[in-house]
């Protein structure tokens, strides 16, 4: 039995009463997290593990770019020796790409400027989404990022770096400062901001960005506007939705280059 303040109870009553006691849940229907940085940390963790290893293995050279770093359409490269060597690309089966491309960086400025975003973003939202949703918003807006890089971007060029998740998660956090009428001309202000900078600075990916932005802008308005009736059922089916999508417009780009 274990000591309370009104006698004892017993363990296995207080054990099963835990189970049926509701969780509290954030405005939006996921479940509040004791530390809303512990995603956040981990995603920034993830990313900063391959930079170094990376980094350790030669840097834009390393053989592991060839390998997580998105490239659409397989294509020969010529190494320091003179010799080639061709690289597989999503259209002969590295579909793995697609995701680890998301947390693939080459240059210490890339990831600094993606992982201090993710640092600021990542609590807020997890705040008001939940765990699971947050970490569906990320994933889904880098898929949806990779998939703009597939059809819009040169097949033949590679693309690496966490920046379409991390619009993604601007669209979603525009969308939820509009549905609570918050600071939406200061979000917007820095969105554009970006946007300038991706279309003015050579060797940016607008794609993916864009790719990410319009995913996450999408999952931010499900996320908050859904019924509560069926807010569940809305929310994950607008994840499924983006993902599908973003599915088919990838094998339909890897069909056509093959």
């Amino acid at each position: 039995m274990r000591s309370a303040s009104v006698g004892f109870h017993c363990p296995t009553c207080v054990k099963e009463g835990t189970k049926s006691t509701r969780q509290a849940l954030t405005p939006y229907g996921g479940q509040r997290v004791a530390d809303p940085r512990v995603t956040t940390i981990g995603l920034i963790a993830l990313n900063a593990a391959v930079w170094l290893a990376v980094a350790g293995t030669g840097g834009r050279t390393s053989s592991l770019v060839d390998q997580l770093a998105l490239l659409p359409d397989s294509a020969a490269r010529q190494r320091a020796d003179g010799s080639l060597v061709m690289i597989r690309g999503v259209d002969h089966g590295a579909w793995w790409q697609l995701l680890t491309s998301v947390f693939t960086h080459v240059e210490p400025l890339h990831i600094g400027f993606n992982m201090l975003a993710l640092y600021f973003l990542g609590p807020m939202l997890e705040t008001v989404l939940g765990r699971t949703r947050f970490l569906a918003l990320y994933l889904a807006s880098g898929i949806a990022g990779s998939a703009a890089v597939m059809v819009l971007s040169d097949p033949h060029g590679q693309t690496l770096g966490a920046s379409g998740a991390i619009f993604g998660l601007m669209g979603a956090l525009a969308v939820i400062a509009l549905k609570v009428h918050g600071q939406v001309r200061s979000v917007l202000t820095w969105i554009g901001l970006n946007l300038v900078f991706t279309f003015t600075v050579s060797g940016i990916s607008w794609q993916g960005h864009i790719g990410g932005l319009v995913a996450g802008a999408v999952l931010g308005t499900a996320m908050v506007y859904a019924p509560r009736s069926r807010r569940s059922l809305v929310q994950w089916g607008a994840v499924a939705v983006v993902l599908v999508v973003s599915a088919a417009l990838i094998a339909a780009r890897a069909a056509a280059l093959t």
